[in-house]
């Protein structure tokens, strides 16, 4: 139950406004020394006031315990460990009313006021905690945990330089506390007073004699410090002492490293493979060290070495991984990546990051089928990644594989339902398929989730555009690709197809010109947007135009339906020889109409 408002209010007005344990106080005025004694001055009203103040406060805590009865203890003693159970339990609130009650009856124990402090720093009330910490120890200046949960609760709110000084008093003051300045350098460090830290340290070194781990602390300083020879020595120090320790070997080697005495990073990582052949890190420093040296192939060595073992972390090897990534595609590096990919896939089989850094690196690599084989299993161990799955899928597509397309987008709808860009590439996939009803669905529902992102709206605008007029449904082909150039009106996929669907139809030319024109304007040289140009310029019995276009699309063109329409031109134009030879170029090129083999046979064009 939570203590009555008006007691709380007694215990605070204890606390803050009470006697001298709840309030530090003043310091005295320093003393100014001179070469002959001061004569005494009077003090000031202010000083008289005060000190008769300090008396009474005295008088009144002196009067106060000679008043404390013993059934006062014995109750204020019940209510602490009541309290302390309370505290024990997490009840805090209760803890909190049990501690106070005891305060109450006992203010001038310093046990109380310690656990009421303690209980305070648990609900974090910093403040209260701070007063009361204070309160014990000028209560018992000589027990060691009231100092330390003051410095907690100061060190708590970032107050490093408080809780530094409450290390400091309690070294000097409680016997047997000397351990206490690895507490204090750790404090300085947290400040940044590395000369201080060092102080500390170095004095914790003449108690306890020298550690591996202040040793390894003063080195850390001694180079934030730029003072490389100082943390070298330490670092041999180490060594000396810890013949066996190859960490410390390790640490020497980096250090070297990082500050470019490779020959001595070699010397000294090279002494730690004497003693552990295998060690991934010592591995690494050298092939670091090589590289620099410009020893390609002996670093080259030492990488894969470090590779070789599992001790270097999947983690660690990924990281290597990507910066690898990042130069590619670069000839220089790519055989590396991707031997050291193929390592990591056989070193950790069960791991899916493995596969999946497999895959980036032969992605990037361009072998495109190799990279899916791990994505997938990647994915065969953790299929929860997105973008893994993205990869496969977008594979697939450039591949053209409309069975492996249609099968990934299947697996990852079941995972991804809300993802529009698997919904487009299922649609692609059926495409592919020769299904474009079943396209159609994949496009409309894929389109229904990209109300906040109208750019891949326009390309599902585009795609339906291709879909309804596999359906010959006209009107809802053209409603689409306006659509998307309505967002996008260089959208050369839309402005193609778009402008080769209306010359076939026959309808609309002069807007099938003006979108193919535009085209080859923003193209000039591409065979296939020269091909459309003309072919609509035919179907406006514009031949000579599309004789120009095509002339120039068949230079670099061996496309069957490019040479065919140029054949029907050449026809058009009166060259009937020509344009036989070129419907023979055209059926052994593929890809052409049905009536192709009656041009040939008779010599003469069909539409």
């Amino acid at each position: 139950m939570i203590r009555p408002a008006s007691t709380l209010l007694l215990a605070l007005g204890l606390l803050v406004g009470g006697p001298a344990y709840a309030q530090q106080p003043a310091a005295p005025a320093p003393v100014k020394k001179t070469d002959q004694p001061e004569k005494p001055r009077k003090l000031t009203r202010r000083e008289k006031k005060e000190m008769q103040r300090q008396a009474a406060l005295e008088a009144a805590k002196s009067q106060q315990q000679s008043q404390l009865t013993e059934k006062d203890r014995e109750l204020s003693a019940a209510y602490f460990v009541d309290g302390v159970k309370f505290m024990l339990l997490e009840d805090y609130p209760k803890a909190q009313e049990r501690l106070l009650k005891a305060y109450q009856l006992d203010p001038n124990n310093a046990a109380i006021n310690y656990k009421i402090a303690e209980n305070n720093l648990l609900i974090g009330n910093l403040k209260d905690a701070a007063n009361f910490a204070q309160a014990a120890v000028r209560l018992d200046g000589k027990n060691p945990y009231y100092y330390l949960i003051l410095a907690q609760i100061y060190a708590s709110q970032k107050q490093y330089s408080e809780a530094a000084q409450v290390y400091t008093k309690l070294i000097q003051d409680v016997p047997d506390s000397k351990s206490y300045l690895f507490n204090l350098a750790e404090l300085y460090l947290a400040q940044g007073k590395l000369t201080d830290a060092l102080g500390a340290f170095e004095q914790a070194e003449k108690e306890f004699g020298p550690m591996d781990e202040v040793s390894f602390k003063k080195q850390q300083i001694y180079l934030k410090q730029n003072n490389l020879d100082k943390a070298l020595l330490e670092g041999e120090a180490l060594i000396s002492a810890n013949p066996d320790e190859v960490r410390y070997v390790l640490a020497q080697a980096e250090m070297y490293a990082a500050n470019n005495r490779l020959p001595d990073a070699i010397r000294v990582a090279q002494q730690a493979l004497r003693k552990e052949p295998d060690n991934p890190q010592a591995h690494m420093i050298l092939a670091d060290a090589y590289r620099q040296q410009g020893n390609a192939t002996e670093s080259e060595k030492q990488i894969k070495q470090a590779f070789e073992s599992p001790a270097l972390s999947i983690d660690q090897k990924v990281r290597i991984l990507v910066d690898y990534l990042k130069q590619l595609p670069n000839p220089a590096v790519q055989h590396t990546a991707l031997e050291l990919a193929d390592i990591t896939t056989r070193v950790h089989p069960k791991e899916a990051k493995a596969y999946s850094v497999a895959g980036d690196v032969q992605l990037l690599s361009e072998q495109k089928p190799k990279a899916r084989e791990n994505y997938l299993r990647a994915l065969h161990l953790d299929n929860s990644h997105y973008k893994i799955w993205q990869q496969v899928v977008l594979i697939d597509a450039e591949l053209a594989q409309s069975d492996s397309l249609l099968r990934h987008t299947d697996q990852a709808l079941e995972l991804f339902p809300n993802q529009a860009s698997f919904w487009f590439y299922n649609g692609v996939g059926h495409m592919f398929a020769k299904q474009p009803q079943k396209a159609v669905r994949s496009f409309e529902q894929g389109k229904k989730l990209t109300s906040t992102d109208p750019e891949l709206a326009a390309q599902f605008d585009t795609q339906l555009g291709d879909a309804y007029h596999e359906l010959k449904e006209f009107d809802k082909s053209d409603a689409a690709y306006e659509a998307a150039l309505t967002f996008d009106a260089n959208n050369a996929q839309a402005l193609n197809n778009y402008s080769y669907y209306l010359s076939l139809r026959g309808k609309n030319l002069p807007r099938a010109k003006e979108m193919a024109g535009k085209l080859v304007k923003l193209f000039p040289e591409n065979d296939t947007y020269l091909d459309t140009y003309a072919w609509v310029l035919y179907q406006l019995k514009d031949y000579s135009g599309a004789r120009q276009y095509l002339e120039k699309a068949v230079r670099t063109s061996k496309d069957g339906t490019v040479l065919e329409h140029y054949g029907d031109v050449l026809y058009q134009l009166g060259d009937a020889p020509a344009a036989v030879e070129r419907w023979q170029q055209a059926k052994k090129a593929g890809g052409t109409s049905a009536l192709l083999d009656r041009k040939i046979k008779d010599r003469k064009l069909y539409e």
